[in-house]
Formats: structure tokens, C-alpha cells, sequence
């Protein structure tokens, strides 16, 4: 382990195997989806949500912003988004966002093409925020941090939030992440994955659900997936030498990280690295597995 890399693990019974540093806070970037649909997936077992209706005044349902089908434009490939970034500017209104990601021209009809899109995941966001008359940091802890008595993960809101991350966030604003980051040690994000695949924070029938994959496809070049897919809320594929992967990752400016459960093994890895590319960190979780 260098400061380059963070990892923790852990076996199939949950027991913590490795910890490379206990006390340290890192962004969880779009892990933070895999809970969003977690908390989707409970407030429908409640009756509170339609997975499958259309939302009011839209022709896309919650399963298709969850599984990325929508039709919807990301953020990620707009200049001037990445521009107000670097330049350090607070995050814009929602409004700006959507006019600059020309979210009214949609890629095609829901349901007939798979596109990654942050905005999608904001949508939800939103959709469960007014569907549990509550922000989404007291929903996520409610549901799924307070159960699993952890400590340690929170909602991201400012920048004053982000001044004690252990890599320097160098005044970076999380609400530029507009579906929400959450942030917490490598354990703890480890060990709500493991609850989430493995516990009883979800029904059988959820898992099930959120494991259908909506997008199954062939590697990506220099990356560990051999095969690429995707569920709800979970990133679902083949790794070199370490079998299928369960799990999300995800990157901001100065970090990336990858959370994932690998069957084969019954461990659960949160690796994060340095820098702005989740490649890396993908890599080391496959090596943190070769390890043990």
C-alpha cells in the first residue's frame, strides 16, 4: 500500500480482512447510486413508489433512470461544465445544468438505448426526496447507514465538507455531483455493499431485481471488465482472473474508486486511488484480491 492507493476488504461473512487506513475519509462518488436505488428499491417495497409507471409529465419510469434506458444526456461530456470546475465556481442551478446538457433533446425513446447519465441519477434523486418528504442524506442514513450502525458515511453538501478528505480536494465542490456523494472510510463503503448483496437490507426479490442487466456487453479496453454490464444502481461484469464483480465505481477530479463484490471469492473490496480516474483503482481492487 503507497498513499497512491486505499483499500479495505472483507470475507464472506463480513469480517473486516484489511483496512489500509481506518480513519480516512474519501468521496464515494457514483457508489452513491447503488444507494439511491437501494432506498428506490425499499420505498417501493413500502407501496411509495412505481417502479415501472411513468413519471408525472415524463415518458421515462424510475427503472429506466435507474438502469440508465431513459433517454437521457449526461453532464459529463459538457466543455463548460468541466471549465466552471476547474475554474473552482460553485455548482450551478439545476436549470443551468439541464440547459447546457440539452436535456429536453433526449437520445432516443426510453427503453431502447442504454446511456450513462448523472442527470438520470439526479431525477432519482429528486423522485425520492419528495416521495419520503426528506433530504437524500437523512433517507440514505435512515435506511441503510443507521441499520448497519456505521459511523463514518455522510452526505457531502459543501466544501467545508470535503476539507478533511485524505487526498486534498483542493476546494472542490461536491454539489457538482448533482445525484449527491456520499463520503465515509473504504470499510464502511465495503461493508454496505456487503449488506446490501448479502444482508437483510433488501429482499431476495430487490437483489434480484437490481442484478437484471440492462446493458451486457464486451470489454473495455485497459480496463479490468472483461464483460460490461449494467443493473440497477450496479455495475455487473467479468474481471480478469477474479471472476464476476457486484458493485459501482466511480470518480471526481482528484480521486476514483471502485466498490464491488466478487462471488467467486465471497470477498467485498473498496479500493480507492489518487487522481481523477477510477482505472487505477479498479486495478488495485483486483490486486488487494490477489493478496489474500
Amino acid at each position: 500500500m503507497t498513499d497512491r492507493f486505499l483499500s479495505a476488504a472483507l470475507d464472506a461473512d463480513g469480517t473486516l480482512i484489511r483496512d489500509d487506513a481506518p480513519t480516512a475519509l474519501l468521496p464515494w462518488w457514483s457508489f452513491t447510486k447503488t444507494l439511491i436505488s437501494a432506498c428506490v428499491m425499499i420505498r417501493a417495497r413500502e407501496g411509495f413508489m412505481d417502479l415501472d409507471a411513468a413519471l408525472p409529465g415524463r415518458a421515462y419510469s424510475l427503472r429506466q433512470l435507474m438502469n440508465h434506458t431513459a433517454g437521457l444526456r449526461d453532464y459529463g461530456t459538457v466543455g463548460p461544465y468541466h471549465q466552471a470546475v476547474a475554474a473552482g465556481e460553485d455548482p450551478w442551478p439545476v436549470a443551468k445544468l439541464l440547459e447546457a446538457s440539452r436535456a429536453d433533446d433526449p437520445l432516443g425513446a426510453p427503453g431502447t438505448k442504454w446511456s450513462y447519465s448523472n442527470i438520470g441519477y439526479m431525477f432519482l434523486r429528486f423522485a425520492l426526496e419528495v416521495s419520503e418528504g426528506a433530504p437524500l442524506g437523512d433517507i440514505i442514513h435512515r435506511r441503510l447507514i443507521a441499520p448497519l450502525a456505521l459511523r463514518t458515511p455522510r452526505l457531502a453538501m459543501t466544501r467545508g465538507d470535503f476539507e478533511g478528505l485524505h487526498w486534498d480536494a483542493d476546494g472542490y465542490h461536491p454539489g457538482w455531483v448533482y445525484h449527491g456523494c456520499m463520503m465515509g472510510s473504504s470499510a464502511d463503503a465495503a461493508r454496505l455493499l456487503h449488506a446490501l448483496l448479502q444482508g437483510d437490507l433488501l429482499t431476495a426479490t430487490e437483489r434480484q431485481q437490481m442484478m437484471e442487466l440492462s446493458l451486457n456487453e464486451k470489454a473495455i479496453q485497459g480496463r479490468i471488465w472483461q464483460t460490461t454490464g449494467y443493473g440497477l444502481g450496479l455495475m455487473i461484469g467479468h474481471t480478469q482472473a477474479h471472476g464476476l464483480a457486484i458493485g459501482h465505481a466511480g470518480a471526481g477530479p482528484f480521486s476514483g474508486n471502485l466498490v464491488a463484490h466478487f462471488p467467486s471469492s465471497g470477498k467485498t473490496v473498496a479500493s480507492f486511488a489518487k487522481g481523477g480516474d477510477e482505472t487505477p483503482a479498479e486495478w488495485e481492487a483486483l490486486r488487494v484480491l490477489s493478496d489474500r
